[in-house]
């Protein structure tokens, strides 16, 4: 059955991704907007109210992500070790440089990319604004005016895994390569332990228990990112003219593509899954608020609160880039594959995050 739905998602390939990503990005984000999942809200929870659970739906998300890409993998529906996260080149430095700059600059920006993304579906002109920095810096940070300073700190510390016999950055090849079991062995240890440990921890918290809200948040942004998966996997064919990329739910280049795409629409076919999954997630915010009579029109209170939020999402754009990914991008999806480097990116991005907020306490005392 799925050789029978792989050929036809190939050979109609644009129509699937285009429609298919569009419905994924669109109850994304009306999960996002309805459940107030933000991962920055999380860590300000933790920090303000000594508050886990939105925390422990980041993590269910993650955890959910990881167990629906295995099971990807297990059918050969997609080969995770094409994707971006799985690559040799282990940039270790980027990872941790781009997760804090990241998770330093959503504090500025009142909300990772995702949150901004959805907040601007719902009339917020302030994260409107926002996702149009972090579109323009990623995109000058991948090959624009701060591409070559990019390349000339981080290209020479990265580490080339082929070197030393791996071949992806997967943290179940690595620990196989340490204990010398074989890799499958090693990816099944990994996955186990993870999955035991995240789910543990998750649900032992008897208020996380007893708030559905924040449970069907996590669930439903994992599967939105397993349905990612599943969808690019299926139309992936590394033989067509123009292969679709295969990948999940991330909106920092996104950010940059969707921009492209609107100004040169006519140099375009039909638009790729980054472009039509920010356009669904868009649409998933303003139906979100909508059905929730909250659509309004809002914008920035002054001109410190306007360039505190374009800094915030310039940085975001840059570290975004630099980190290959978001609390999203890399904090779920790339987690999913089981990438050393991903889970590198998670944790600085926590840590910015915490770092952001406590400058950002520093600087409201020395206001008072």
């Amino acid at each position: 059955m799925l050789e029978t739905w792989k050929e036809i998602v190939v050979e109609s390939s644009g129509l699937y991704v285009g429609f298919g990503g569009l419905l994924i990005g669109f109850v994304f984000g009306f999960i996002v907007y309805r459940t107030n999942f933000c991962t920055m809200g999380s860590i300000s929870d933790m920090l303000s109210f000594g508050d886990y659970r939105r925390w422990r739906a980041w993590l269910l998300a993650m955890a959910t992500a990881i167990a629906g890409a295995a099971i990807i993998s297990w059918q050969e529906i997609a080969y995770l070790t094409d994707s971006i996260y799985l690559t040799p080149q282990f940039n270790w430095a980027g990872n941790i440089a781009g997760g804090l700059i990241f998770g330093f600059g959503m504090v500025f920006a009142g909300g990772c990319t995702s949150r901004n993304l959805i907040r601007a579906g719902a009339g917020d002109l302030r994260s409107l604004v926002v996702m149009i920095m972090v579109g323009l810096f990623a995109f000058m940070t991948i090959g624009g005016i701060i591409g070559p300073l990019r390349v000339k700190i981080f290209a020479p510390v990265t580490v080339n895994l082929s070197d030393y016999g791996l071949e992806t950055q997967s943290m179940g090849e690595m620990l196989a390569k340490v204990t010398g079991m074989s890799t499958s062995a090693g990816s099944m240890v990994v996955l186990v332990v993870l999955l035991v440990g995240l789910l543990g921890y998750i649900f032992k918290s008897k208020d996380f228990r007893s708030s559905p809200v924040h449970i069907i948040s996590g669930f439903g942004i994992g599967l939105c990112v397993v349905a990612g998966w599943f969808l690019t996997g299926l139309a992936f064919d590394e033989l067509a003219d123009n292969p679709v990329a295969l990948t999940s739910l991330t909106y920092v280049q996104p950010a940059g593509a969707s921009l492209d795409y609107l100004m040169r629409f006519t140099a375009y076919g039909a638009p790729s899954f980054a472009v039509v999954t920010t356009l669904g997630a868009l649409l998933g915010g303003f139906a979100g608020a909508v059905s929730m009579k909250r659509f309004a029109l809002t914008t920035f209170a002054n001109t410190k609160d306007t360039l505190r939020n374009m800094f915030g999402g310039a940085l975001m754009g840059i570290g975004g880039v630099v980190a290959l990914g978001c609390t999203i991008g890399q904090g779920v999806t790339g987690m999913s594959t089981l990438a050393a480097g991903s889970l590198i990116t998670f944790t600085f991005i926590v840590l910015g995050g915490i770092g952001g907020m406590k400058y950002m306490e520093y600087q409201l005392m020395k206001e008072v």
